[in-house]
């Protein structure tokens, strides 16, 4: 199973590059472009995939390493088929299967951020924060947004709703991604790499829809911002009470040995 999940993390990047070189057919921009929503980033923002494969390949490489108790037994499955997934979700959108690619996308989502939890525990050495917790963290924040980013443009493809005016239902498929976030920022704790790569999309998103020819396009882009900047307020309140448990222990076993 360890060389099964460094051969899915090495899987993604030769994915992705065939997929960009139209391999298996139009390329994702091509398609995004054709389907236009008011909840696509700018291109840009998609770059972070070179991050995210990079330190998905060390988490890979990491996990090798055999250790009692084993930690990365509870997290290798869920990353493992979340890599496998990521990676098929690309041929199968390039060849605008929208459906199946929709279920693959949320299926990568919620294998990544029970990896990312269960790699995250209060014990956590700091080779494995480094080397499983951010790496895992940062991809399922991406996929956190990315998620919302596909069912946007299957709705749009499809016309399930109005894509004449999609504001009102864009508002809601982002307040829905707001919560996600919310929810798993809570139980990461405010590790960095998560709310990282969704403040990442958020502004990625601000970027493109900033003077968007679309009706709503300019409402999308400030409160793209705003709950980028919500998530930024709650990481760092997160981040301060995480800091500060450590101090509160001590004084209290200081107090308890007096």
């Amino acid at each position: 199973m360890r060389w099964i999940a460094l051969l899915a993390a090495l899987t993604m990047p030769v994915v992705a590059w065939l997929s960009q070189t139209g391999q298996f057919g139009p390329t994702n921009g091509a398609i995004s472009d054709r389907y236009p929503t008011l909840l696509v980033a700018a291109g840009y923002a998609f770059s972070i995939w070179g991050l995210i494969f990079l330190l998905d390949v060390v988490f890979g490489l990491y996990q090798l390493r055999r250790r009692t108790p084993d930690f990365n037994a509870r997290v290798r499955g869920w990353a493992t088929v979340g890599f496998a997934l990521t990676a098929a979700w690309m041929p199968v959108f390039s060849q605008q299967a929208f459906l199946p690619a929709l279920a693959i996308i949320w299926a990568a989502l919620a294998c990544m951020a029970v990896a990312a939890v269960r790699a995250a525990p209060l014990n956590a050495s700091a080779g494995q924060r480094a080397f499983a917790a951010y790496p895992l963290a940062l991809h399922a924040g991406w996929l956190s947004m990315a998620a919302f980013l596909n069912t946007a443009q299957v709705i749009v493809a499809y016309g399930w709703l109005d894509t004449a005016n999609m504001l009102p239902w864009s508002l809601v498929l982002l307040a829905l991604a707001t919560l996600l976030a919310w929810c798993m920022n809570l139980l990461l704790r405010g590790h960095y790499a998560y709310p990282a790569a969704v403040i990442w999309a958020l502004v990625g998103v601000y970027v493109k829809q900033s003077g968007w020819r679309l009706p709503g396009a300019d409402t999308v882009a400030v409160l793209s911002l705003a709950v980028a900047a919500l998530l930024l307020v709650q990481t760092l309140l997160l981040r301060a009470r995480a800091w500060r448990a450590p101090r509160v222990a001590v004084v209290a076993e200081h107090r308890y040995r007096r």
